[in-house]
């Protein structure tokens, strides 16, 4: 395959990542769910409070405040917050959407309109070529810790979390019930995007090595050791046939 096929294979490449670099960060980043719980207490003269908690990126939930009920006569609610600070995965793996999405706009630019240049200076084909490695990389580590930090977020914003919290709810005065389930389908796709992400670099890593150096060093490495041998079994096979006669 020539030079220009393979960069011409590596840009088709790149529409991909973007799309899906796209949908990556912007499936986290956009995600907002609610969460909730019911708590009715003993005493008629109060009556059913419903919480509604809301929550989204990025995922800062001990900043996040609600109003508990109290089913005395001395006060009527306190200030809760959830629990939880999982802003670092996921503000990670927002950035490197977005770092992904920039760095595939401009190797597309240089594929396409300065491929001369890429060709004929040997220095871009390595960097780019390391700049690939790293962002495969830093795709399956967001991709991992994003997973594990959605996992976390479930388990804190999980209605019977909220109600385990509140205080209130643990006496005999008032009886709690879950509310509103946050649906969390946002988020597990933006995991999802992730690991995509992941092996569309992965499998671009290949073909952005074929324009390095070390690729054309290998092959060339392999035409010396055939011709090599060539004439080597050239000249054993006219020392036989002189033995022989």
């Amino acid at each position: 395959m020539s030079s220009t096929e393979s960069a011409g294979r590596t840009a088709d490449k790149s529409p991909r990542q973007q799309l899906f670099a796209i949908f990556a960060f912007g499936s986290c980043g956009s995600y907002s769910g609610e969460t909730g719980a019911m708590v009715r207490c003993n005493n008629e003269a109060k009556d059913v409070s419903s919480i509604i908690v809301a929550f989204g990126y990025p995922f800062r939930l001990h900043r996040i405040q609600y109003e508990m009920p109290l089913c005395d006569e001395e006060s009527s609610s306190k200030t809760m917050h959830l629990m939880g600070d999982f802003s670092a995965p996921a503000e990670f793996f927002v950035t490197l959407g977005i770092f992904s999405f920039f760095y595939t706009m401009a190797a597309l630019v240089i594929y396409l309109r300065f491929h001369n240049l890429y060709t004929e200076n040997k220095r871009f084909p390595l960097v780019d070529f390391c700049v690939t490695v790293s962002f495969t990389f830093f795709w399956l580590v967001a991709a991992a810790a994003w997973g594990k930090g959605l996992t976390d977020v479930k388990g804190a914003t999980r209605p019977s979390s909220l109600t385990a919290a509140m205080s209130v709810c643990h006496g005999e005065e008032a009886v709690c019930s879950a509310g509103a389930t946050p649906s969390m389908g946002l988020a597990n796709i933006s995991v999802l995007f992730g690991f995509i992400n992941f092996f569309l670099w992965a499998g671009n890593c290949w073909f952005v090595f074929k324009e390095t150096p070390w690729h054309g060093q290998g092959q060339g490495q392999g035409q010396d050791q055939d011709q090599g041998q060539g004439p080597s079994q050239e000249s054993a096979a006219e020392q036989g046939a002189v033995e022989k006669q």
